[in-house]
C-alpha cells in the first residue's frame, strides 16, 4: 500500500468530520475545557443566586508574586466579606480533610492524589491580603467541586458542592466592609491584576510546571 501523503488526501477530505470528533472528544477531556466548565456553572450560579448589587464576581485573576504569578477562579467582594473561590472539577470519591497535605480521589480502583485545595486557596489569600492591605478575617475561602464527585469524608463548611457555597456566603450575615470599602477592594484588585491576555495565561502555566516539576524532585 502506498503510504504517501497523496494518499490520506482524499481520506481525509470523505472522513474529515471523524476527525473532528475526536479532536472535540479530547478537547472535552482537557483541563482547559474542564476549568471552562467550572468557571460557567460558578458564573451562572452566582448570578442566579448572589444579589449582583451587593455581591459583585471578579473572575479569572492572575495577581504577581514574590515568586511568579498565582491565579484565582473567581473572587466575590461584599460587605459581608471577600469570598475566593477555587473551583475543581473532578468526578469519583473524594476524601480529603482540612489538615491533610494531600486529598485522594477514587475511580474505581484508580486512585490518584492532588494538593488539598484549601492549601492550594490559602497562597491566593495571602496575595489578595498584601494586595489589599486587609486582615485576614475578612477575606474567606470556598472550595467548589463542580463535577460529579462525591465526598466521602466529612469536609468543612467551605469544601462544598456548587449548591453548598452560595449556602456558605449567605451565612455571613454581619457587614465587615462599608460600601467605600467594597469599591476601593474592587478597584484595587482591578488595577492589581494582569491583563487577561493569552501571554498572562501561558507565563502563569509555565509557573505552575515550574512548581510542580520543584515538588517531584
Amino acid at each position: 500500500m502506498n503510504l504517501t501523503p497523496a494518499f490520506f488526501v482524499p481520506v481525509l477530505a470523505e472522513y474529515w468530520y471523524v476527525f473532528v470528533i475526536l479532536i472535540f472528544l479530547v478537547f472535552l477531556k482537557s483541563p482547559l475545557f474542564k476549568g471552562f466548565i467550572g468557571e460557567v456553572i460558578i458564573n451562572i450560579t452566582t448570578s442566579l443566586f448572589l444579589d449582583k448589587k451587593k455581591y459583585h464576581l471578579i473572575k479569572n485573576v492572575t495577581l504577581p508574586t514574590d515568586d511568579g504569578t498565582t491565579q484565582i477562579d473567581h473572587i466575590i467582594v461584599s460587605q459581608y466579606g471577600i469570598f475566593v473561590v477555587e473551583t475543581k472539577n473532578m468526578k469519583g470519591w473524594i476524601f480529603g480533610s482540612q489538615d491533610k497535605k494531600m486529598w485522594t480521589q477514587s475511580i474505581f480502583k484508580h486512585k490518584t492524589r492532588f494538593q488539598n485545595p484549601l492549601h492550594q486557596n490559602f497562597k491566593h489569600i495571602k496575595t489578595l491580603e498584601k494586595l489589599l492591605n486587609i486582615s485576614p478575617g475578612k477575606i474567606f475561602s470556598v472550595i467548589v467541586f463542580v463535577g460529579d464527585a462525591t465526598f466521602k469524608t466529612t469536609m468543612p463548611a467551605n469544601v462544598t458542592y456548587p449548591r453548598g457555597y452560595i449556602k456558605f456566603i449567605k451565612s455571613k450575615k454581619n457587614a465587615i466592609l462599608s460600601e467605600t470599602e467594597v469599591r476601593k477592594t474592587i478597584d484595587r484588585i482591578e488595577s492589581g491584576r494582569l491583563e487577561r491576555t493569552l501571554k498572562t495565561h501561558r507565563e502563569h502555566m509555565q509557573h505552575v510546571k515550574k512548581i510542580v516539576k520543584e515538588k517531584q524532585n
